[in-house]
């Protein structure tokens, strides 16, 4: 028995994670900036919404306590930054989560039973393709409470979940075929225990991947829609509020918008250097 076989898929995939430096270097970055923002805003005498009346639009390294400057209302921008990497990553994690669930179910038993009832499972999600995101979302959130961080994830969520629904399907109807599931069929299992028991445990790779994946676009578009002024709403920040905030200010004072673009920009690329690194991984081509 080979090296290979004796350590199984999931030992050969880690061993190949392991060697890839980027996406090992880009979840040590996500991990650290996610303890950081969770952690960081304790250690200043500041909350994220009091008002220093003494120290408004104040640059980063001034003779005061707040260490990456003020806003023109005298808000401590490092507990407002690190508040706003909090939001920003609880609804990307979240709103991924309900786009896989609600993909991972539709595709998987739209591949599995085939027929007309794929047909028109399919056809509902070319009709919801062909419709703009954007506007779906903003209907949503509209429709709810504005500016609800529950609204605002279940919203981006229930749009995300289109191409996991087109993966898990197009995975789905090739391994309904292989011999395993025949012999399941055979022996009298039901379809949602074939499905929950084998069809599934298939796809966690690609689900993954894509989810890796996905977490970026969730946070990139809660930014644009807070930018746009429907997202998170005073006096709570997400990194797309405060960018936008930034950006009014950015002449005058240019460091409102450089540190939440900072944040924005290193998380979106290490997601994305790390979904990289966990599809070469879990590519059983590469395998």
């Amino acid at each position: 028995m080979t090296d290979n076989a004796h350590r199984g898929f999931w030992g050969d995939a880690w061993r190949r994670l392991a060697r890839n430096r980027a996406a090992i270097i880009a979840a040590i970055v996500i991990l650290l900036v996610t303890l950081v923002a969770f952690a960081g805003p304790a250690f200043s005498p500041h909350a994220f919404d009091a008002i220093d009346w003494d120290n408004m639009a104040v640059a980063p390294g001034g003779p005061n306590d707040h260490w990456l400057g003020t806003d023109r209302l005298g808000r401590d921008l490092y507990v407002r930054t690190l508040q706003g990497v909090q939001i920003s990553l609880q609804i990307g994690l979240l709103a991924t989560l309900v786009s896989l669930c609600i993909g991972v179910a539709w595709g998987a038993t739209a591949g599995y039973l085939g027929g007309k009832i794929d047909e028109v499972m399919m056809r509902i999600v070319d009709v919801l393709y062909s419709l703009p995101y954007i506007f779906i979302v903003i209907i949503l959130s509209t429709l709810f409470d504005r500016g609800n961080v529950y609204v605002l994830f279940l919203a981006i969520g229930a749009v995300g979940w289109l191409t996991m629904a087109r993966i898990v399907r197009g995975q789905t109807m090739s391994l309904r075929r292989r011999e395993f599931i025949e012999a399941a069929v055979a022996g009298g299992v039901s379809t949602p225990a074939i499905l929950l028991r084998h069809i599934v445990p298939n796809v966690v790779g690609p689900v993954i991947i894509y989810a890796t994946l996905t977490i970026p676009q969730m946070i990139l578009f809660e930014s644009f829609l807070s930018f746009l002024g429907l997202g998170v709403q005073e006096p709570q920040a997400s990194l797309g509020s405060l960018i936008n905030e930034g950006a009014q200010e950015m002449e005058s004072a240019a460091w409102l918008l450089l540190v939440p673009a900072s944040f924005l920009v290193t998380l979106l690329t290490c997601f994305n250097f790390l979904g990289d690194g966990l599809r070469d991984a879990l590519d059983p081509r590469d395998r």
